[in-house]
């Protein structure tokens, strides 16, 4: 059952203005529109003045939230960018006294969705079919999705800005001269209810980077080393790449680990970053500013991401939000030593 100090906190009022006006008190004077906002977070989350006040508190279903991670916690703690969103939406979470669940990961062999229909929210990490976003949506109708890059089926999203990023990238990196430019990524793999991959497309930053490339008419450059997003198989597209008749002047790569393959490779073979070839990433971990030369990378703050998550969860639950909405996130390129300027197209 929620508490007065419950509703305080999500309705943005304090303990003592909720309980005066839930408590209709004649000599209390407050502005009509918190006491409609305290009333209405009250009526949501079934505050009932007459409730027991002996025995242990109950929890209010409707003040907790289920997680679905995609990921085990293994790959979770090797992973700063799913685990710092982890993080943020468990500090957010606590701020706003809502509890936390993880009834299974995605991946897990065993799940009951229809547990879900118990919690007042459901954030859930990556992508899925259409089927199993329509099925999950019928279970529980305040399902976030976070970490997708496109508008889907009319859901509420939480994602990145990758695709407009990719954009920003090439356009810097043109600026500076270079145009023979190659990408290394990996796919995007979108799940059934069952946690099996069904099927694999074009991450949205391959597809920014094929179309940008067309549209300044450097097809001829236009190369993209599509690997397992692991820092072994960045490595040996690294290594292919250096095979190329016409070296390209600069690579982007889909991931901070896969860097470090790519930063092999080149120091293997004796080629110099950024004097041979200039290099940007994404993620932007903290680990970039020892490696030599520093690396460029982007920098999406993901422990923000999953507070932004529970928020629009918490807005879910207690308010009455008619339509999907798409928040993104926007990233921020940090230029450190592996770009330099070339005077001429080699």
């Amino acid at each position: 059952m929620a508490s007065i100090r419950d509703i305080a906190r999500i309705a943005g009022a304090s303990p003592a203005s909720v309980s005066r006006i839930l408590n209709n008190d004649p000599t209390f004077h407050i502005n009509a529109e918190t006491r409609k906002r305290v009333i209405e977070v009250a009526k949501k989350l079934h505050y009932s003045k007459d409730r027991k006040r002996r025995g242990p508190k109950q929890k209010d279903p409707q003040l907790s939230l289920a997680l679905i991670l995609r990921y085990n916690k293994e790959r979770e703690i090797n992973d700063p960018y799913f685990l710092n969103m982890h993080i943020g939406i468990n500090q957010e979470a606590k701020k706003w006294h809502l509890k936390v669940d993880q009834p299974f990961n995605a991946e897990d062999p065993v799940k009951d969705w229809n547990i879900l229909a118990n919690y007042g929210a459901v954030i859930i990490e990556g992508q899925m079919t259409p089927a199993a976003i329509k099925h999950i949506q019928s279970i529980n109708p305040n399902t976030i999705f976070i970490d997708v890059n496109t508008n889907i089926f009319g859901c509420n999203i939480v994602r990145n800005d990758f695709i407009e990023e990719i954009t920003y990238i090439l356009d810097t990196l043109y600026n500076l001269g270079h145009k023979n430019i190659v990408y290394i990524g990996g796919k995007s793999e979108i799940i059934d209810l069952t946690g099996n991959i069904v099927s694999k497309q074009n991450d949205l930053r391959e597809n920014g980077y094929i179309g940008w490339m067309k549209m300044h008419n450097l097809d001829k450059y236009c190369k993209s080393f599509i690997t397992d997003w692991s820092t072994a198989s960045a490595l040996e597209a690294g290594k292919k790449i250096l095979q190329l008749k016409d070296r390209p002047t600069s690579v982007i790569v889909g991931s901070d680990p896969m860097a470090l393959g790519v930063y092999k490779a080149f120091n293997d073979a004796g080629i110099n970053i950024p004097n041979d070839i200039s290099i940007v990433s994404f993620d932007d971990v903290e680990l970039n500013r020892y490696l030599t030369p520093t690396l460029s990378s982007v920098y999406m703050n993901t422990n923000e991401m999953g507070r932004i998550a529970v928020r629009l969860a918490k807005d879910l639950i207690t308010e009455a939000v008619k339509i999907p909405l798409t928040i993104t996130c926007h990233s921020q390129l940090n230029i450190r030593d592996s770009i330099i300027s070339i005077e001429k197209e080699r």
